[in-house]
């Protein structure tokens, strides 16, 4: 089978993570059938769907001919050869339970076509196993969403032990197909990424707390705001649920053995059904007053050992060969958040240091968790993770270089699972990116966007910065965005900003020094630093009113309000709204028209529009003095020589 081949999509399971799957197939073009067990059940999954699909009509997401389209491509089912008789793939979605789920692949195996393949969204469970109660374990793999799978990127594609390439390599085009990222799980593992990273990570914050040497205030503030994860790791397990935490772990323990031991503490939450927010307690009294992770408790120690867990677990995986470390970063971060992978969190730290930190641990305690794997011990020998020397390695981190025409360079900031948030690792990869460009004699003009659709940039990491906050830091901080967004500004060719999304705080600021900026009718603007008690500090303050005059820079900063395309456009930010599926086509376009000017007039008359921004006589005086230097040029001969003619001229920057 072929992608094109694939036509109608079945979801068995609609509670939340099924109706969310079958929304993104029904989003995707696809002739969706939602199955469950009762009419009630189905149309209540049915009922969410349509209650979504409106709420991204509402915000402009998506137009409202492709909300309806959508609704009318999901068709509510309970019997299930009537769900299956014409389906291609089956996605599995139902409760977490072994048993269950055998029960249901042995009827769903009697009861689709041979050619239908079965993917489950099993977050841990053996999809080997599963796939033997069926005659198609080759057509049988995992395709894990992520919760809201409407919102999140990630899709983890799983081999069993008995699937055929031509299996897994099909789910990753459909997860593509459906706008997703997937990760390619080579190896039937209990967690597979995501939640093997995951998982002992939050089950090693309940241990220190079970065993007295931290509190629930100190793991939490190191999490959030010393290892700068979206969430302290309490928090996270409150989120996800403390029963669906020690239902994998549980898993993990019976499969893999002792080191995956669950807490008494995690035990006894679950006993006492404080299971996090969806019911009201948990690690957090969410009736009262809920989450409070003060900025300051964080302990180096513990980093040390929670960094040392995750980074056996990606030891654990790599020595399995479930998947490269590359791989692993990019699961966790998508799936998680991470604004770094914990391959790499790993080798910031120091492997040496944190195999010390685990043979430490388990030289006190005696527990298996703390044994460090051969495949850590391996990549703490050749000096981490990831092999400085390898010529494949990537540059850069945050940020992208592609070479999108020839004369083009396009710098895309590659945080899309941090809605492209800036950190100062993405300002100095942004800076030593614009090095590159600059060296480079082909590239004529910069394209500068975001990836993802969700942000061009939110603006700064306003969590991670917040935990070093001090006065000496944040001038320097404040300098260092400045003089990177400022760059452009400098830089001697044209630059333009293709904008897709949220564009706020130090995103718009970076736009703003763009020379040209192409919107999607979906972009959102603002400045919201007042809500934060701060001011805006990389620039606009002085940038903005350049654009878009004083008084309406002012009714942007101080309002915090958030603006649309339209209205940036008749304030003279944007220069052009397009179609939210043409930004890459039309900025492209715009950054190539660019390109083809000539470079020596470009460069100098950008130095001349910044040398007068607040000094008129000093840019006409530059102004006069490049317009001298360039009429000698053989670019100007070279355009006098065309103006008769039928041909475009072909400066050289000479």
């Amino acid at each position: 089978m072929e992608l094109e081949d694939i036509e109608t999509i079945t979801v068995l399971g609609a509670g939340t993570m099924g109706h969310g799957i079958a929304e993104v197939a029904a989003l995707a073009g696809y002739d969706v059938r939602l199955r469950d067990i009762e009419e009630k059940i189905v149309q209540d999954g049915y009922e969410q769907i349509e209650w979504s699909l409106d709420k991204l009509a509402e915000k402009d997401i998506i137009s409202e001919d492709a909300r309806d389209a959508a609704v009318a491509s999901v068709e509510p089912v309970v019997d299930l050869e009537a769900a299956v008789e014409d389906a291609d793939v089956v996605i599995e979605a139902i409760i977490e339970e072994m048993s269950i789920k055998k029960d249901v692949y042995e009827e769903l195996d009697a009861a689709a076509p041979e050619r239908t393949i079965f993917a489950s969204n099993t977050s841990s469970l053996s999809i080997t196993e599963l796939s033997e109660v069926t005659d198609r374990p080759e057509q049988f793999c995992g395709m894990h969403f992520f919760n809201p799978p409407v919102q999140m990127d990630l899709v983890e594609v799983i081999n069993g032990a008995h699937t055929a390439e031509e299996t897994t390599d099909l789910i990753a085009e459909l997860a593509e197909a459906m706008d997703k990222t997937p990760v390619h799980v080579r190896k039937d593992e209990p967690g597979f990424i995501v939640n093997r990273i995951l998982v002992p990570l939050m089950n090693e914050a309940c241990w220190l707390v079970e065993s007295g040497d931290a509190t629930i205030a100190e793991i939490d503030s190191t999490t959030k705001y010393d290892i700068n994860l979206p969430m302290g790791a309490f928090e996270l397990g409150d989120q996800v649920g403390n029963d669906v935490t020690l239902h994998v772990l549980d898993y993990m323990h019976d499969v893999l053995g002792a080191a995956y031991e669950p807490s008494p503490l995690l035990q006894r939450k679950v006993e006492d059904d404080e299971l996090g927010k969806k019911t009201g307690s948990g690690f957090y009294d969410y009736d009262n007053g809920g989450v409070d992770i003060p900025m300051d408790a964080g302990r180096e120690d513990i980093e040390h050992r929670l960094l040392a867990v995750m980074a056996n677990e990606v030891g654990k995986l790599r020595q399995k060969d479930v998947a490269p470390v590359e791989s692993i970063d990019k699961a966790v971060q998508l799936g998680g958040g991470f604004p770094d992978g914990p391959a790499k969190l790993a080798d910031s730290a120091g492997l040496d240091a944190l195999v010390d930190t685990l043979e430490d641990a388990h030289e006190q305690t005696g527990h298996a968790r703390y044994e460090p794997s051969e495949g850590l011990e391996a990549a703490a020998e050749t000096g981490g993770f990831y092999d400085s020397d390898d010529e494949d390695a990537v540059d850069f981190d945050t940020v992208e270089i592609q070479y999108p025409s020839d004369n083009v360079g396009q710098l895309i900031l590659d945080r899309p699972h941090q809605m492209n948030t800036v950190s100062p690792e993405l300002l100095e990869e942004f800076d030593a990116a614009l090095d590159q460009l600059e060296a480079d004699d082909e590239v004529r003009a910069v394209l500068v966007t975001g990836a993802g659709d969700r942000a061009f940039c939110a603006g700064a990491d306003a969590a991670g910065m917040a935990s070093s906050a001090n006065t000496i830091d944040a001038i320097k901080l404040a300098r260092q965005g400045q003089e990177t967004w400022g760059r452009l500004e400098t830089l001697s060719m044209p630059v333009v900003a293709g904008i897709d999304g949220y564009t706020l705080g130090g995103g718009m600021e970076l736009a703003t020094c763009a020379d040209l900026r192409v919107a999607t009718e979906r972009s959102t603007f603002g400045q919201p630093e007042h809500d934060l008690g701060i001011l805006p500090g990389w620039g606009g303050t002085q940038r903005l009113k350049h654009l878009i005059g004083e008084s309406r820079a002012k009714e942007v900063i101080f309002t915090t309000d958030h603006y649309d395309a339209e209205t940036m456009a008749d304030y003279g930010f944007v220069n052009e709204v397009v179609d939210n599926d043409q930004l890459q086509e039309e900025a492209l376009a715009l950054a190539e028209q660019l390109a083809s000017g000539p470079p020596l007039a470009q460069e100098y008359t950008k130095k001349a529009f910044l040398a007068g921004r607040d000094d008129t006589d000093a840019g006409l005086e530059v102004e006069a003095q490049a317009f001298g230097h360039v009429i000698g040029t053989e670019d100007f001969m070279e355009g006098v020589s065309k103006m008769q003619s039928d041909d475009d001229p072909e400066f050289e920057g000479k």
